[in-house]
Formats: C-alpha cells, sequence, structure tokens
C-alpha cells in the first residue's frame, strides 16, 4: 500500500493526512483526551492542530517577521482555499485534511477561524514594532481573537448555543489566554513580546525597560500577583460552564479549568520567580486537579 494511505487505527482506509495529527506540544490541560466522546476527537483534534500549527508559525523558529508574515498570508489562504471546498496543498495537508472533514461534516464557523489568524498576524506585527498593549481592554481584544474562538468553535462541535454558556466559554478562554501569558514571563519578555500592559505597569510604578530587566522587586512581584489574579476572576466567572455540558464533555472541561487554576497556583506561590522561570504542571498536579474537578 503507497505510504500515507494505510489510514489510521480504527478507521481503515481512510488517507492519513485525513486524520488529525496527535498531540505533542506540551499543555496545561488536556486536548481530545479519552474523556472527549470518540465522535468528536478528530474534529476537536483537527481544530487543535490548525491552532497550533498558525501560533507555531507565528512564533517559532528563527524566521524573520517578514517570513512569518508570509507563512501566515499563505495559511489564511490555504484555509479559504479546502473551505471553498478545494483539496488541501501538501504543504500544509495533515493540517488542512482533517480540518476540511470537519468543515464539510459540521458546518465549522470559519469566521471563527479567521479569527485566530487575524490574532497570530496581530502578534508577529506588535513583536516586530516593539510595541505593548495600553491597557486590559486592548489585550482583552487580543484574547477575543486568539483564544475565545476555540471555545465557541468546541460548543458548536457540541450543539451549545446557549448564550450564557458562549460567556463563560469566552470566560474560559481568555483566562486560559493570560494564564499562557504570566505562566511564559521569562520566556516573552527576553524575546520582546509584551503582555503586561501599560496601565498595570503605571498602577505598580514600574518603568517597561525596568521590567525587561525581570527584577524581583516588591512591585514587580505585587505585579505578576495582580496579573494572575485577573486571570483567575476571569477562570471562576466561567468556571459554571462545566455544568452546562453534558456527560464526559463537563469532565474534560473540569480539568482544562483546573489545569489552568493550577498553574495560577504555581506563579503565585512563586512570588515573581515565574519572571525567571517557567511554572509547569508535573505528575502529581494532575491528581491534585483531578481532586479538584470532582469537587466542582
Amino acid at each position: 500500500m503507497p505510504a500515507g494511505l494505510d489510514g489510521a487505527p480504527g478507521s481503515p482506509g481512510l488517507p492519513a493526512a485525513l486524520h488529525a495529527r496527535p498531540v505533542t506540544h506540551y499543555e496545561n490541560f488536556p486536548v481530545a483526551s479519552w474523556l472527549c466522546p470518540p465522535s468528536l476527537r478528530e474534529p476537536i483534534a483537527a481544530i487543535y492542530a490548525f491552532a497550533r500549527t498558525a501560533d507555531d508559525l507565528a512564533d517559532e523558529g528563527d524566521a524573520t517577521a517578514a517570513e512569518r508574515l508570509e507563512a501566515l498570508d499563505g495559511y489564511a489562504k490555504e484555509l479559504h482555499r479546502v473551505a471553498a471546498g478545494e483539496p488541501p496543498q501538501a504543504r500544509w495537508a495533515e493540517v488542512f485534511g482533517p480540518l476540511q472533514g470537519a468543515i464539510r461534516t459540521h458546518s465549522l464557523p470559519v469566521a471563527l477561524l479567521e479569527d485566530l489568524l487575524s490574532a497570530f498576524t496581530q502578534d508577529v506585527l506588535r513583536t516586530s514594532e516593539g510595541l505593548t498593549y495600553a491597557d486590559r481592554t486592548l489585550l482583552l481584544d487580543y484574547c477575543r481573537r486568539s483564544a475565545d474562538p476555540v471555545g465557541r468553535l468546541l460548543l458548536h462541535l457540541y450543539g451549545i448555543t446557549d448564550p450564557l454558556a458562549l460567556r463563560r466559554s469566552d470566560a474560559i478562554c481568555t483566562a486560559l489566554q493570560l494564564v499562557n501569558f504570566w505562566q511564559d514571563l521569562s520566556v516573552d519578555l527576553p524575546r520582546g513580546r509584551h503582555y503586561v500592559t501599560d496601565a498595570d505597569l503605571a498602577r505598580f510604578g514600574i518603568d517597561r525597560a525596568l521590567l525587561q530587566r525581570r527584577p524581583l522587586s516588591p512591585q514587580a512581584r505585587a505585579l505578576v500577583a495582580d496579573c494572575a489574579l485577573w486571570a483567575r476572576e476571569l477562570m471562576v466567572e466561567g468556571a459554571g460552564l462545566v455544568h452546562q455540558l453534558p456527560g464526559r464533555v463537563g469532565w474534560e472541561l473540569r480539568l482544562v479549568v483546573q489545569g489552568g487554576l493550577r498553574i495560577l497556583d504555581k506563579v503565585e506561590a512563586m512570588r515573581g520567580d515565574s519572571l525567571w522561570r517557567r511554572p509547569v504542571l508535573g505528575a502529581g498536579d494532575w491528581l491534585r486537579m483531578a481532586v479538584r474537578a470532582v469537587a466542582m
């Protein structure tokens, strides 16, 4: 049998390019795990692969900003091609083959996928130009496109359109994006990626040039703690969504919420050291998350 045509386990005869790739990146929460309904694992993995690959185009490696923007533009054009029913091209066939199947089978809103690419493109532009976010309102607008579409796509797959559920989903997804920002301070600041807003720096009397040196002053510790609290409050605001989702879907979301909260626990416990060291989840954390998930 020709390479790539052997089919994935459990789906005999389907080309490998039509199956979403397994999740291999480190994540703070489960993605398309055994808790997810089997019928939705493929489309969820396809959405994840689309978003993760776009994020990598915007962020990973040593490409120039111009090269990243060119790649993202090609990626967006490929999205429009497969959404129109054209076969995926070879470059990203492993991403767009499964995604095209999900779009066709589940009528995924392509506009939400476009929002993700808009955010990644914005990230490249702002980083290359050394731009910062003036206040939390502007940062939340970025999160609205970089994170919230993922939750809305998942609710679409689950057939949930309730306005309260959508608001709670947005709160959770924005919180997860903020968690990622505060988890990655030690990585982003040296690379000139600015997510701590100008207004927050001013409130704590910290100059951005000083923040770049990652001081462990009382003011810097208080700033990091306040940012973590902001993310925690949003997560708690959206947490009621776990009771609106049926069966295993709700249980997977409980672990997602607890994963974000556990990272915030670590950021807070480090008392500003997250400016220098990136907190991650270990095996013991997953057990704690499971216990907390049951108690929600």
